[in-house]
Protein backbone atom coordinates (compact mmCIF):
# COMPACT_ATOMS: atom_id res chain seq x y z
CA UNK A 1 0.00 0.00 0.00
CA UNK A 2 1.15 2.99 -0.58
CA UNK A 3 -0.48 7.15 0.38
CA UNK A 4 -1.43 8.81 -3.03
CA UNK A 5 -2.04 12.40 -2.54
CA UNK A 6 -2.06 15.44 -4.54
CA UNK A 7 0.33 18.77 -4.63
CA UNK A 8 -0.73 21.77 -6.01
CA UNK A 9 0.61 25.32 -6.63
CA UNK A 10 -2.63 26.80 -6.52
CA UNK A 11 -2.04 29.11 -10.04
CA UNK A 12 -4.22 31.91 -11.10
CA UNK A 13 -4.45 34.36 -14.44
CA UNK A 14 -6.45 36.35 -15.83
CA UNK A 15 -5.80 34.04 -19.11
CA UNK A 16 -8.90 33.02 -21.27
CA UNK A 17 -7.68 29.43 -20.94
CA UNK A 18 -7.87 29.07 -16.96
CA UNK A 19 -10.40 28.09 -14.68
CA UNK A 20 -8.59 29.80 -12.09
CA UNK A 21 -9.60 33.54 -12.35
CA UNK A 22 -8.20 35.14 -8.79
CA UNK A 23 -7.18 34.31 -5.34
CA UNK A 24 -10.28 33.53 -4.27
CA UNK A 25 -10.86 30.99 -7.09
CA UNK A 26 -7.49 29.14 -6.22
CA UNK A 27 -8.22 28.86 -2.56
CA UNK A 28 -12.03 27.83 -3.22
CA UNK A 29 -11.40 24.99 -5.25
CA UNK A 30 -8.54 23.70 -3.42
CA UNK A 31 -11.11 23.39 -0.53
CA UNK A 32 -13.45 21.53 -3.26
CA UNK A 33 -10.60 19.27 -5.05
CA UNK A 34 -9.32 18.44 -1.67
CA UNK A 35 -13.12 17.46 -0.47
CA UNK A 36 -12.95 15.45 -4.33
CA UNK A 37 -10.17 13.19 -3.73
CA UNK A 38 -11.65 12.25 -0.37
CA UNK A 39 -14.54 11.30 -1.63
CA UNK A 40 -12.52 9.25 -4.25
CA UNK A 41 -10.52 7.35 -1.71
CA UNK A 42 -7.25 9.89 -2.46
CA UNK A 43 -5.00 10.20 0.90
CA UNK A 44 -3.91 13.84 0.79
CA UNK A 45 -4.18 16.99 -0.26
CA UNK A 46 -0.94 19.15 -0.04
CA UNK A 47 0.12 22.70 -1.57
CA UNK A 48 2.82 24.81 -2.62
CA UNK A 49 3.69 27.78 -0.98
CA UNK A 50 5.21 30.76 -2.94
CA UNK A 51 5.50 34.25 -2.34
CA UNK A 52 4.97 37.37 -4.38
CA UNK A 53 3.21 34.99 -6.97
CA UNK A 54 -0.15 35.03 -8.25
CA UNK A 55 -0.32 31.20 -6.61
CA UNK A 56 -0.94 29.54 -3.08
CA UNK A 57 1.21 31.71 -0.17
CA UNK A 58 -0.02 32.26 3.02
CA UNK A 59 -1.36 28.36 3.47
CA UNK A 60 -2.67 27.67 6.97
CA UNK A 61 -5.87 29.45 6.18
CA UNK A 62 -6.50 27.05 3.86
CA UNK A 63 -5.63 23.77 5.65
CA UNK A 64 -7.97 25.01 8.69
CA UNK A 65 -10.51 25.26 5.86
CA UNK A 66 -9.99 22.07 4.49
CA UNK A 67 -9.61 20.25 7.80
CA UNK A 68 -13.35 21.79 8.81
CA UNK A 69 -14.37 20.33 5.63
CA UNK A 70 -12.97 16.84 5.28
CA UNK A 71 -12.91 14.00 7.84
CA UNK A 72 -10.41 11.41 6.39
CA UNK A 73 -7.34 12.88 3.79
CA UNK A 74 -3.82 14.45 5.29
CA UNK A 75 -3.52 18.19 4.60
CA UNK A 76 -0.15 19.11 4.43
CA UNK A 77 2.29 21.92 2.86
CA UNK A 78 5.12 20.57 -0.10
CA UNK A 79 6.54 23.49 1.00
CA UNK A 80 6.84 26.36 3.23
CA UNK A 81 9.74 28.84 2.94
CA UNK A 82 11.49 29.54 6.34
CA UNK A 83 13.24 32.22 5.53
CA UNK A 84 9.83 34.13 5.78
CA UNK A 85 8.50 32.96 8.68
CA UNK A 86 8.82 33.81 12.97
CA UNK A 87 8.79 30.38 13.72
CA UNK A 88 6.50 30.91 17.05
CA UNK A 89 3.88 32.63 15.33
CA UNK A 90 4.14 29.59 13.09
CA UNK A 91 3.89 27.53 15.79
CA UNK A 92 0.67 28.90 17.03
CA UNK A 93 -0.96 28.87 13.23
CA UNK A 94 0.28 25.16 12.99
CA UNK A 95 -1.29 24.20 15.94
CA UNK A 96 -4.69 25.89 15.62
CA UNK A 97 -5.09 24.39 12.17
CA UNK A 98 -3.92 20.91 13.19
CA UNK A 99 -6.93 21.00 16.21
CA UNK A 100 -9.81 21.60 13.45
CA UNK A 101 -8.37 18.43 11.71
CA UNK A 102 -8.18 16.36 14.19
CA UNK A 103 -4.44 15.75 14.07
CA UNK A 104 -3.99 15.32 10.01
CA UNK A 105 -1.73 18.18 9.31
CA UNK A 106 1.76 16.84 7.29
CA UNK A 107 3.48 20.27 6.97
CA UNK A 108 6.48 20.01 4.50
CA UNK A 109 9.06 22.93 4.89
CA UNK A 110 12.37 23.89 3.87
CA UNK A 111 15.18 26.49 3.10
CA UNK A 112 13.49 27.65 0.08
CA UNK A 113 13.81 27.54 -3.84
CA UNK A 114 14.62 30.61 -6.57
CA UNK A 115 12.28 33.55 -5.73
CA UNK A 116 9.57 35.80 -7.86
CA UNK A 117 12.01 38.81 -6.17
CA UNK A 118 15.24 39.61 -5.39
CA UNK A 119 15.50 38.28 -1.52
CA UNK A 120 11.89 38.69 -0.75
CA UNK A 121 12.29 37.70 3.08
CA UNK A 122 14.25 40.78 3.49
CA UNK A 123 10.91 42.27 2.98
CA UNK A 124 9.25 40.31 5.37
CA UNK A 125 11.54 41.59 7.98
CA UNK A 126 14.03 38.35 8.16
CA UNK A 127 17.70 38.98 7.51
CA UNK A 128 20.49 36.58 7.69
CA UNK A 129 22.70 37.36 10.83
CA UNK A 130 26.35 38.62 9.91
CA UNK A 131 28.23 35.76 8.40
CA UNK A 132 25.62 33.23 7.65
CA UNK A 133 23.60 32.79 4.41
CA UNK A 134 19.58 32.73 3.91
CA UNK A 135 19.81 29.16 3.98
CA UNK A 136 21.15 28.94 7.53
CA UNK A 137 18.58 31.63 8.73
CA UNK A 138 16.23 29.24 7.12
CA UNK A 139 17.54 26.23 9.07
CA UNK A 140 17.80 28.12 12.35
CA UNK A 141 13.91 29.59 12.15
CA UNK A 142 13.11 25.32 12.06
CA UNK A 143 15.13 24.52 14.60
CA UNK A 144 12.84 27.21 16.97
CA UNK A 145 10.22 25.81 14.97
CA UNK A 146 10.85 22.31 15.89
CA UNK A 147 11.70 23.02 19.66
CA UNK A 148 8.22 25.27 20.32
CA UNK A 149 6.38 22.16 18.93
CA UNK A 150 7.86 20.01 21.42
CA UNK A 151 5.34 22.19 23.90
CA UNK A 152 7.75 22.50 26.65
CA UNK A 153 7.82 25.89 28.34
CA UNK A 154 10.30 28.62 27.77
CA UNK A 155 8.87 31.98 28.52
CA UNK A 156 8.66 33.17 32.02
CA UNK A 157 5.46 34.31 32.67
CA UNK A 158 4.10 37.77 34.14
CA UNK A 159 3.58 37.74 37.98
CA UNK A 160 1.03 40.12 37.40
CA UNK A 161 -0.67 38.87 34.29
CA UNK A 162 -4.09 39.83 32.82
CA UNK A 163 -5.61 36.25 33.25
CA UNK A 164 -4.00 33.55 35.63
CA UNK A 165 -1.29 31.10 33.75
CA UNK A 166 -0.46 27.40 34.49
CA UNK A 167 2.57 26.62 36.77
CA UNK A 168 5.62 26.68 35.17
CA UNK A 169 7.28 28.53 31.86
CA UNK A 170 4.92 28.96 29.20
CA UNK A 171 4.52 27.53 25.40
CA UNK A 172 2.75 29.35 22.18
CA UNK A 173 -0.73 27.96 22.19
CA UNK A 174 -2.23 26.61 21.13
CA UNK A 175 -0.31 22.88 21.48
CA UNK A 176 -1.43 20.31 19.29
CA UNK A 177 0.24 17.06 20.65
CA UNK A 178 1.90 14.91 17.79
CA UNK A 179 2.42 17.75 15.11
CA UNK A 180 6.18 17.73 15.82
CA UNK A 181 6.63 14.07 14.19
CA UNK A 182 4.52 15.16 11.14
CA UNK A 183 6.97 17.47 10.17
CA UNK A 184 8.89 17.10 6.80
CA UNK A 185 11.95 18.65 5.39
CA UNK A 186 12.05 19.52 1.50
CA UNK A 187 15.33 18.18 0.47
CA UNK A 188 17.24 19.50 -2.44
CA UNK A 189 20.25 17.25 -2.37
CA UNK A 190 21.51 13.82 -0.45
CA UNK A 191 23.38 15.75 2.08
CA UNK A 192 19.98 18.01 2.88
CA UNK A 193 18.30 14.54 3.18
CA UNK A 194 20.97 13.13 5.67
CA UNK A 195 20.32 16.72 7.51
CA UNK A 196 16.75 15.85 7.54
CA UNK A 197 17.09 12.46 8.91
CA UNK A 198 19.00 13.61 12.44
CA UNK A 199 16.86 16.03 12.62
CA UNK A 200 14.21 13.50 13.29
CA UNK A 201 12.07 15.28 9.89
CA UNK A 202 10.26 13.34 7.56
CA UNK A 203 11.47 13.65 4.38
CA UNK A 204 9.75 15.30 0.78
CA UNK A 205 11.45 14.71 -2.69
CA UNK A 206 10.44 16.54 -5.50
CA UNK A 207 10.99 15.98 -9.27
CA UNK A 208 14.49 18.27 -8.65
CA UNK A 209 17.68 17.66 -7.47
CA UNK A 210 19.84 20.24 -7.07
CA UNK A 211 23.04 17.76 -7.94
CA UNK A 212 24.13 16.06 -11.19
CA UNK A 213 25.57 12.26 -10.46
CA UNK A 214 25.60 11.21 -13.66
CA UNK A 215 22.96 8.57 -13.11
CA UNK A 216 18.84 8.47 -13.63
CA UNK A 217 16.79 10.53 -11.54
CA UNK A 218 14.96 8.20 -10.07
CA UNK A 219 18.37 6.02 -8.86
CA UNK A 220 19.88 9.70 -7.74
CA UNK A 221 16.56 10.11 -5.83
CA UNK A 222 16.66 6.41 -4.30
CA UNK A 223 19.93 6.92 -3.05
CA UNK A 224 19.38 10.32 -1.61
CA UNK A 225 16.38 8.19 0.53
CA UNK A 226 18.26 5.59 1.32
CA UNK A 227 20.94 7.94 2.46
CA UNK A 228 18.18 9.39 4.83
CA UNK A 229 17.15 6.48 6.57
CA UNK A 230 20.60 5.43 7.51
CA UNK A 231 20.87 8.77 8.86
CA UNK A 232 17.52 8.50 10.16
CA UNK A 233 18.53 5.18 12.02
CA UNK A 234 21.61 6.31 13.38
CA UNK A 235 20.36 9.38 14.82
CA UNK A 236 18.62 6.62 17.07
CA UNK A 237 14.98 8.16 16.93
CA UNK A 238 12.33 5.82 18.22
CA UNK A 239 9.57 5.93 15.29
CA UNK A 240 10.39 5.07 11.38
CA UNK A 241 10.14 8.02 9.11
CA UNK A 242 7.85 8.88 6.25
CA UNK A 243 9.06 9.80 2.81
CA UNK A 244 7.23 11.52 0.11
CA UNK A 245 8.10 12.06 -3.77
CA UNK A 246 6.16 14.00 -6.32
CA UNK A 247 5.81 13.39 -9.83
CA UNK A 248 3.70 14.95 -12.84
CA UNK A 249 1.68 11.40 -13.68
CA UNK A 250 -1.02 11.41 -16.30
CA UNK A 251 -3.14 8.16 -17.27
CA UNK A 252 -4.80 8.91 -20.79
CA UNK A 253 -7.91 7.59 -20.91
CA UNK A 254 -10.04 10.00 -22.72
CA UNK A 255 -10.01 12.58 -24.94
CA UNK A 256 -9.39 15.14 -22.99
CA UNK A 257 -6.72 13.18 -21.53
CA UNK A 258 -5.09 13.18 -25.04
CA UNK A 259 -5.70 16.35 -25.72
CA UNK A 260 -3.77 18.01 -23.10
CA UNK A 261 -0.92 15.38 -22.27
CA UNK A 262 -1.15 13.30 -25.43
CA UNK A 263 2.14 14.59 -26.67
CA UNK A 264 3.25 15.44 -22.95
CA UNK A 265 5.49 11.73 -21.67
CA UNK A 266 8.53 13.45 -21.36
CA UNK A 267 10.46 10.36 -21.53
CA UNK A 268 13.92 11.50 -20.35
CA UNK A 269 15.49 13.57 -17.10
CA UNK A 270 16.39 17.04 -18.09
CA UNK A 271 19.51 18.54 -16.61
CA UNK A 272 19.84 22.56 -16.14
CA UNK A 273 19.92 25.25 -14.00
CA UNK A 274 17.51 26.95 -11.27
CA UNK A 275 19.44 30.27 -10.69
CA UNK A 276 22.88 31.23 -12.02
CA UNK A 277 24.79 28.79 -9.63
CA UNK A 278 23.04 25.83 -9.26
CA UNK A 279 22.62 23.42 -11.60
CA UNK A 280 20.06 20.80 -11.04
CA UNK A 281 18.22 17.75 -12.46
CA UNK A 282 14.97 17.80 -12.96
CA UNK A 283 12.95 14.13 -13.24
CA UNK A 284 10.73 12.89 -16.25
CA UNK A 285 7.42 13.61 -16.38
CA UNK A 286 4.76 10.55 -17.38
CA UNK A 287 1.52 10.25 -19.71
CA UNK A 288 0.59 7.16 -21.59
CA UNK A 289 -2.05 4.89 -21.60
CA UNK A 290 -2.75 2.92 -18.08
CA UNK A 291 -0.73 -0.20 -18.91
CA UNK A 292 2.23 1.14 -20.17
CA UNK A 293 1.85 3.88 -17.04
CA UNK A 294 2.24 0.78 -14.91
CA UNK A 295 5.01 -0.82 -16.72
CA UNK A 296 7.17 3.00 -16.57
CA UNK A 297 6.18 3.53 -12.76
CA UNK A 298 7.03 -0.13 -12.50
CA UNK A 299 10.94 1.22 -12.59
CA UNK A 300 10.77 4.31 -10.85
CA UNK A 301 13.29 2.97 -7.69
CA UNK A 302 12.60 6.23 -5.77
CA UNK A 303 8.66 6.10 -6.35
CA UNK A 304 9.49 2.30 -4.88
CA UNK A 305 11.48 3.23 -1.95
CA UNK A 306 8.79 6.20 -0.69
CA UNK A 307 5.76 5.45 1.49
CA UNK A 308 3.80 8.41 -0.02
CA UNK A 309 3.39 9.44 -3.70
CA UNK A 310 1.99 13.20 -4.60
CA UNK A 311 1.03 13.55 -8.24
CA UNK A 312 1.13 16.85 -9.06
CA UNK A 313 -1.79 18.42 -10.82
CA UNK A 314 -2.30 21.00 -13.24
CA UNK A 315 -4.88 23.18 -11.16
CA UNK A 316 -5.40 25.47 -13.86
CA UNK A 317 -7.89 23.14 -15.55
CA UNK A 318 -10.49 23.27 -12.98
CA UNK A 319 -11.61 20.85 -10.18
CA UNK A 320 -13.52 18.60 -12.45
CA UNK A 321 -10.82 17.61 -14.46
CA UNK A 322 -8.10 17.26 -11.34
CA UNK A 323 -10.23 14.98 -9.78
CA UNK A 324 -10.57 12.56 -13.24
CA UNK A 325 -6.78 12.44 -13.51
CA UNK A 326 -6.35 11.54 -10.25
CA UNK A 327 -9.21 9.11 -9.89
CA UNK A 328 -7.68 7.51 -13.38
CA UNK A 329 -4.42 6.89 -10.96
CA UNK A 330 -6.59 5.30 -8.40
CA UNK A 331 -8.42 3.31 -10.40
CA UNK A 332 -6.23 2.29 -13.34
CA UNK A 333 -2.81 2.65 -12.04
CA UNK A 334 -2.21 2.17 -8.86
CA UNK A 335 -4.27 -1.25 -8.14
CA UNK A 336 -1.78 -2.82 -11.29
CA UNK A 337 1.07 -1.52 -9.19
CA UNK A 338 -0.03 -2.89 -5.76
CA UNK A 339 -0.58 0.41 -4.48
CA UNK A 340 -4.09 -0.29 -3.53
Amino acid sequence: MKKIGFLSFGHWSTSPHTQVRSGSDALIQSIELAEAVEDLGADGAYFRVHHFAQQLASPFPLLAAIGARTKRIEIGTAVIDMRYENPLYMVEDAGAADLIAGGRLQLGISRGSPEQVIDGFRHFGYVPPEGATDADMARQHTQVFLQALSGAGFAKPNPTPMFPNPPGLLRPEPHSPGLRDRIWWGAGSRATAEWAGQQGMNLMSSTLLTEDAGVPFHELQAEQIRRFRDAWTAAGHPREPRVSVSRSIFALVDDRDRAYFGRGNQESDQVGYIDAQTKAIFGRSYAAEPDVLVKELAGDTAIQAADTLLLTVPNQLGVEYNAHAIESILRYVAPELGWR
